[in-house]
């Protein structure tokens, strides 16, 4: 059965009174690429963070296969966190570990902490390490330090880490931002393949439009705290766009 997220009301406010998020109703419960566009500052980074709580709501509720993750603390909170994978901007590697070793971080929820401070992982978790790091083209840098590698191999260990989690959803926050067009396109195709592969939901948050069109089954346009779009690419013409991001001489470029 396919992941069920069903996000309700959701509020967020940094300061009292001048929310961010405007009361987000959305539903996700297909394995499929959904990609979150948007100008900056309208909330795109909140959403994904207040799903699995490295920001707080203000309000709403947020549910993973029916458990409210807003009312969730401790132990509970974080195995719940263990279910969803999350590939940042900036990579959040540790740059003077391995990759092998950056991705073993990926099993730190179900790994006993003197194993962990040993660096003791079970077998089966390093085999399926290198299994992930073959599928990402990576088996030869296993022994690198993560702040050797280039931008686009160290997102890819970044969404190998992930993976490593086995998700059963899987968060991306801008994951193509510094990245130049060819490395960008081959992230997306990988994070489109771990959905499929895995039978996940993936939810990108991301800028490049043309981009989302090409690879995203679905797409969410926010705009002022509020979702304006959600459908195919297909429907997501100049009108569409010029609700989303104001204005119309952009669109000629």
């Amino acid at each position: 059965m396919a992941t069920s997220l069903h996000i309700k009301g959701l509020v967020k406010e940094y300061v009292p009174g001048k929310p961010v998020l405007k009361g987000i109703d959305l539903q996700f419960n297909a394995a499929q690429l959904v990609a979150i566009i948007g100008p900056s500052g309208t909330g795109k980074s909140t959403l994904i963070r207040c799903i699995n709580r490295l920001v707080e709501p203000t309000s709403g509720s947020i549910e993973l296969d029916g458990s409210n993750l807003v009312n969730l603390r401790g132990d509970a909170l974080r195995a719940a966190r263990s279910r969803i994978g999350m590939v940042f901007q900036e990579y959040n590697l540790v740059e003077r570990l391995s990759v092998m070793e950056n991705l073993l971080t990926g099993v730190l929820g179900r790994t006993s902490a003197l194993k962990a401070w040993l660096r003791k992982f079970d077998s089966a978790d390093i085999q399926k390490a290198w299994e992930t790091l073959a599928i990402v083209g990576l088996q030869d840098f296993a022994n690198a330090r993560a702040d050797s590698l280039s931008g686009g191999q160290r997102q890819r260990v970044g969404i190998s880490r992930a993976v490593m989690q086995s998700p059963s959803l899987l968060l991306a926050d801008e994951p193509t931002s510094s990245l130049d067009p060819k490395t960008s396109v081959e992230i997306m195709e990988l994070l489109r393949n771990v959905g499929e592969q895995r039978g996940i939901p993936v939810i990108v948050n991301m800028h490049d439009v043309d981009l989302a069109k090409r690879f995203a089954a679905r797409i969410v346009g926010m705009s002022g705290g509020h979702v304006v779009y959600d459908g195919g690419a297909e429907g997501l013409n100049d009108e569409v766009l010029k609700q989303i991001y104001g204005g119309e001489s952009w669109l000629s470029a």
